[in-house]
This record gives C-alpha cells, sequence and structure tokens, in this order.
C-alpha cells in the first residue's frame, strides 16, 4: 500500500468530519460536507457579504498626538461621553458619508475627502491647518478622524507636523504607528507627502 493510501484510509477511518464554511470571493456563502462516500457537497447558506469577512466592532481608540490633538476613527465622534472624557473642543470630520453627530457641542469642520490615491489631499491642507490651530490657540482640544482612523485623518496630521514641528514625514508616520499601528495613507496620500515634504523641510 503506498503512503497516499495509507493516509487516505486513516483519514477516513479516524478524523472526525466537519462542515467548512466557504466564503467565495462574489460573496456567496456555502457550507462544505463530505459524505460517507467521501464526496464532498456545497449548500447555499443563501448568505450574502462582500467577499471579505467584516469587522463590526466599533473602533473607540482615541490616540493622543499632542495634548490638544487627537486621532480617531469615525466611531469615536459618535461617543459623546467619550469626546467629553477627553475634553475635545473641535472636530476635523473628513470622513465619506459621515455626519456631525453634535453640532450643539463641538465646532466641526466637514470636509468630504475620498481615500482615493488621485485625491489631491494636499489642497485640504490649509484648512485644516487653520482649523486645527484654532483649536490649539483657544486652549481647545481637536480630533481629527475620517472612516477608519488610518489613511485621510493620518495624513493631515503627518502633513501638520512636517508644516508646524518640521518633523520628517517617516518620523511622523514612525510615532503615529507607534500608539496606532493600523495608521496607513494610501500610496497616492504618500507620495503626495513625499512631495509636501520637499516643500516644507529643505
Amino acid at each position: 500500500m503506498s503512503f497516499l493510501q495509507d493516509v487516505k484510509a486513516f483519514s477516513q477511518k479516524s478524523l472526525r468530519r466537519v462542515d467548512t464554511k466557504v466564503t467565495t470571493t462574489g460573496g456567496q456563502k456555502f457550507v462544505e460536507k463530505r459524505l460517507e462516500s467521501g464526496k464532498f457537497t456545497l449548500s447555499d447558506t443563501g448568505e450574502r457579504c462582500l467577499g471579505f469577512c467584516g469587522d463590526y466592532k466599533p473602533d473607540l481608540q482615541v490616540v493622543d498626538v499632542r495634548p490638544w490633538l487627537l486621532l480617531s476613527s469615525q466611531d469615536v465622534a459618535a461617543e459623546l461621553p467619550l469626546l467629553r472624557q477627553h475634553k475635545v473642543t473641535h472636530i476635523l470630520n473628513v470622513a465619506s458619508l459621515v455626519d456631525n453627530h453634535f453640532e450643539n457641542e463641538f465646532k466641526y469642520l466637514k470636509l468630504n475627502i475620498l481615500d482615493l490615491p488621485e485625491t489631491d489631499i494636499t489642497s485640504y491642507f490649509d484648512q485644516c491647518f487653520q482649523f486645527i490651530d484654532g483649536a490649539k490657540t483657544s486652549g481647545g482640544v481637536a480630533l481629527i478622524h475620517c472612516n477608519a482612523g488610518v489613511s485621510r485623518s493620518v495624513s493631515i496630521i503627518v502633513a501638520y507636523l512636517m508644516t508646524t514641528e518640521k518633523i520628517p514625514m517617516e518620523e511622523s508616520m514612525r510615532q503615529l504607528k507607534q500608539v496606532r499601528p493600523a495608521v496607513g495613507p494610501n500610496q497616492g496620500f504618500k507620495q503626495q507627502l513625499q512631495q509636501y515634504e520637499k516643500q516644507v523641510l529643505q
């Protein structure tokens, strides 16, 4: 008997049959079962998704970039007790399709910036910097958020640190990654930040 036959015989006798959940790239979900005959069947569960596993847990991490400058995802911006806990006074909302939740409580700047490599994020820098400086000079605290707190908001903060504190891009990114490992502007934003660095750090 060959080794392959040995393995097959062992698996048929000794291994417990299990059902395997399968999600196709098209978003269809199936359950794969092995029959007594050794053949496999797929049964459609009727569920559909986007072809990936969604993480629906709220991301309530608030990153203190500076005592008066915070970074977060959109989830924090919807949590009034958390915003008050961190003494937020100004909220810079650069997310897509996310409303300002508490306009009677905080000063807002809402900019619809798409997280696409071809978006010219540098065209928004002056507005954003003025808003952040307004919070700082008034003794307030500015929260910067996009949707995930990974690309758009991070790009703005990195550019702000380069402009106001003359910290190089890589060092700014390193500081942010230490406190929020998931940060990572899209490739187009990275290239724009590299070009921007040449302008402000000569």
